[in-house]
């Protein structure tokens, strides 16, 4: 068995896709594929297939990561060019390499977000990074085991904040990610939505790095 960390980009209207359909799919893929993918053993063997920090529903993303396994061994680019052939519009595959980190190392993700806030680009810009500036940002989160309070401040950091025009707010954000503790950055913008009357629907979300202690994952 050869492990394969397949890296994809997830554009457009594609981004409405659930996670579980994403599975299905890429299971798909892989056998139009005819990449010698490697199933489980046992009574109902099914293609090894993970996939590290599941993208929320409605995000885009320009590094998303999968894990696979080969029968064999492949150049990676061969592996690149056949899986890449099958995508449909919006899933671009842009590389494929052996895994050199763990899941579990992951720290970090960094997102750029676009906010609509008409005509008030300049103003939204101080509201944030005032909001973000308060020592203590408490929300509520949903877990596995009900709902928690958690401070978003030590997990939460604006890296950059800028007017595009009058009507848009283009910003950065670096959230904590990973098996402890995972924070979606719909938190601190649902709650500077509602903090200042703007509406969070006008927000679009982009992942563009995952991150293992200040490092890009691999």
């Amino acid at each position: 068995m050869i492990d394969i960390r397949i890296f994809y980009k997830k554009r457009g209207r594609i981004k409405y896709i659930s996670h579980l359909d994403m599975n299905r799919l890429m299971q798909r893929a892989l056998k139009r594929s005819g990449l010698p993918v490697w199933y489980t053993q046992g009574f109902n063997p099914h293609m090894y297939l993970t996939f590290a920090l599941p993208l929320s529903l409605g995000f885009e993303s320009d590094y998303e990561i999968m894990d696979i396994r080969l029968t064999e061994e492949l150049p990676m680019e061969e592996v690149v060019a056949r899986l890449d052939a099958q995508m449909p519009p919006g899933l671009t595959v842009f590389k494929a390499a052996p895994p050199e980190m763990d899941v579990k190392e992951i720290t970090d993700c960094i997102y750029e977000i676009t906010a609509e806030v008409p005509g008030g680009a300049k103003k939204a810009k101080e509201q944030l990074e005032a909001l973000m500036a308060e020592p203590a940002l408490m929300v509520e989160k949903k877990t596995k085991r009900g709902v928690a309070t958690v401070d978003l401040r030590p997990n939460v950091e604006l890296l950059r904040c800028a007017p595009q025009g009058e009507d848009i707010l283009a910003l950065r954000l670096r959230c904590t990610s990973g098996s402890t503790l995972n924070i979606n950055p719909t938190l601190p913008i649902n709650l500077f939505c509602a903090r200042y009357g703007y509406e969070p629907e006008g927000v679009s979300y982009l992942r563009v790095q995952v991150l293992a202690g200040g490092r890009e994952f691999c």
